[in-house]
C-alpha cells in the first residue's frame, strides 16, 4: 500500500478540494473530492477513491491501493479552522504577528518554507499538551 499526499484548498467561493497532485504518478488513477467544508470535501475525496477500487475490480484493472495524508495550503487551514484558533491564539502559540497570519489567511502573502514549519510545529505541540488533558 501506498502513502500519497493529498492536498486541501479553499475555492474562491468558499467550498473546498482535495486532490492529487498530478504530477504524482503512484497513483494509475486520478480521483478528487468537493464539498462546502474541508470535511465533506475529504469525504467525498474518499468516496472517490472506494469507487474507483470499485471500478478497477470490475474491469480486472490493476488498482493501486493508498494511504492517503491530507496536507492543507495555509489560507486554507486558517480560513477552515477560524472559528476555533483566532489568529490572536494562533500568534500566541506560533510567535507570529496575528496581522501576519491574516495576510496567510486571505492569500495577500504566502508563507514561507521555515514559516510553513514554524506554524505546523506549533499546533503539533498544542495539540499534544490538549492531548494530555485530564478532568477531576
Amino acid at each position: 500500500m501506498e502513502t500519497v499526499k493529498a492536498f486541501i484548498e479553499r475555492g474562491d467561493d468558499g467550498s473546498y478540494g482535495v486532490y492529487v497532485d498530478l504530477e504524482n504518478t503512484t497513483l494509475n488513477y486520478g480521483i478528487h473530492g468537493n464539498g462546502n467544508t474541508a470535511k465533506e470535501a475529504i469525504d467525498d475525496f474518499m468516496s472517490a477513491y472506494e469507487a474507483m477500487k470499485k471500478f478497477h475490480a470490475e474491469k480486472n484493472v490493476d488498482f493501486t491501493e493508498a494511504n492517503f495524508i491530507f496536507a492543507y495550503d495555509m489560507a486554507s487551514f486558517l480560513s477552515y479552522y477560524k472559528g476555533l484558533l483566532t489568529l490572536t491564539g494562533l500568534g500566541n502559540l506560533t510567535g507570529i504577528n496575528p496581522k501576519q497570519l491574516n495576510h496567510y489567511a486571505t492569500g495577500v502573502r504566502k508563507p514561507s518554507k521555515r514559516t510553513v514549519d514554524k506554524i505546523e510545529k506549533s499546533l503539533h505541540e498544542f495539540a499534544d499538551d490538549l492531548s494530555q488533558v485530564n478532568f477531576v
